[in-house]
């Protein structure tokens, strides 16, 4: 196999001008994204000095996006995706813009700043849905899989200097600096959807209300491959997500150096933005449920095997062979839930895509800090990667429909 066929398949940068207009500025609002993270988290830690308070962040970023996201697909299925996502993008602009005022002025209570973080979260659950048919309808099929594995390296890439570069912003210049960023770099990823064409759905528009939701919902449950790769993707995260693991495993087998802890996981975005770069001969396989199998099931046993590391540069070795696993697994069930959705019910299934992705990895941090509290950090990470590739190997043997080597056709 040649190099060039084992590195990034950048075809759609070349024959799609509209998608890599599209993909600079998105890229630009998830750094902007990753800078408000930290800023908020910050800011709410400093002004409370409560961990309750912190662990609310999360509550209110979470809360909008399962309580909008699938009523969100519904609404975007219904008209043009691309409208709605520009909508949606002012909104998230807004919210910023406003964060920014109080992060000059420094007079709000707390709830303040939550409600803008919430507000900016429902915003972005209507997003995410009009979105996610826009890879598919601009690109040709045999370059979704390509197409979506420079978004997955953008994001990666975005997720190792966002927090770094929100840090430096923090210390020279400020909160209010760091929201103003985040609220300008919107307007990168409002001209990048600008020149999209009209995109409303092909085939029959969704039923209004509940009706649609349930429309989707009967969807997920009858295709067997979609609903294949959302129950992989949903019983890896619950049983095995690491991160809130990480300083307890720290403190009982590296000695608790903050060093250490703060390498965890900059070695699973290393390792991510490394496998997204080097996915071309995997995006080319045409087999994303056998890719997505194979990738969550390491996963797995990179975990259990990071539970029983001796050394730490062991330990980061296979926390990067981890992110890898995740970042590959992450563009397969992508790729196979983009091209085998019909269009007309593409934003319900990647609303209730982003509700998983949401809601596993914090269920499985409480899983895992539920179980460590009862025996140990080792202990929660050796049966939480053994139950996990127990998961996958499940769902394979009772989905060959993942397995499958050519896509089936997309039926509504």
């Amino acid at each position: 196999m040649s190099m060039a066929r084992t590195l990034l398949d950048t075809r759609p940068l070349r024959t799609s001008p509209v998608y890599r207009r599209l993909l600079i500025g998105r890229t630009v609002s998830v750094l902007g994204g990753f800078m408000t993270m930290v800023t908020v988290m910050y800011q709410v830690w400093h002004m409370t000095g409560s961990t309750v308070w912190s662990g609310a962040v999360g509550v209110a970023q979470a809360v909008p996006l399962v309580g909008v996201g699938l009523f969100a697909g519904a609404w975007v299925d219904r008209g043009d995706r691309r409208r709605v996502y520009l909508g949606a993008t002012v909104g998230q602009a807004l919210c910023s813009a406003l964060l920014a005022v109080q992060g000059f002025t420094g007079h709000v209570p707390v709830v303040a700043v939550l409600a803008l973080v919430a507000a900016q979260s429902a915003c972005g659950a209507v997003g995410a849905p009009a979105a996610g048919v826009f890879i598919p309808r601009l690109l040709p099929k045999d370059q979704v899989a390509a197409g979506l594995a420079l978004n997955q390296v953008a994001w990666q890439a975005m997720m190792l200097a966002g927090p770094a570069l929100a840090g430096l912003v923090l210390g020279w210049l400020g909160m209010g600096a760091c929201y103003l960023l985040d609220a300008l770099s919107f307007g990168l990823s409002f001209y990048g959807a600008f020149g999209l064409p009209p995109l409303p759905p092909e085939g029959e528009p969704s039923r209004p209300g509940l009706g649609g939701v349930l429309d989707g919902l009967r969807f997920l449950v009858g295709h067997r491959a979609v609903r294949g790769a959302l129950v992989t993707d949903l019983a890896v995260t619950v049983l095995s997500f690491p991160t809130s693991l990480f300083p307890l495993v720290n403190a009982e087998r590296f000695g608790g150096d903050p060093r250490t802890l703060g390498l965890f996981l900059t070695a699973m975005g290393v390792g991510g933005t490394a496998a997204a770069g080097l996915s071309g001969s995997l995006t080319r396989l045409g087999r994303p449920g056998r890719v997505m199998l194979c990738a969550s099931a390491t996963w797995g046993g990179a975990l259990a095997l990071f539970g029983l590391a001796g050394t730490a540069w062991a330990g980061l070795a296979l926390l990067a062979v981890a992110g890898a696993a995740d970042a590959v697994a992450v563009i397969s069930r992508s790729t196979l839930v983009q091209t085998r959705t019909p269009d007309a019910l593409l934003g319900r299934v990647t609303a209730a895509e982003q509700i998983v992705g949401q809601a596993g990895p914090d269920a499985g941090n409480l899983r895992a800090g539920l179980l460590a509290a009862r025996s140990s950090g080792t202990t929660a990470l050796v049966t939480g990667g053994v139950l996990c590739v127990l998961a996958v190997a499940a769902v394979a043997a009772g989905t060959p429909e993942l397995r499958a080597s050519a896509p089936e056709p997309a039926e509504a």
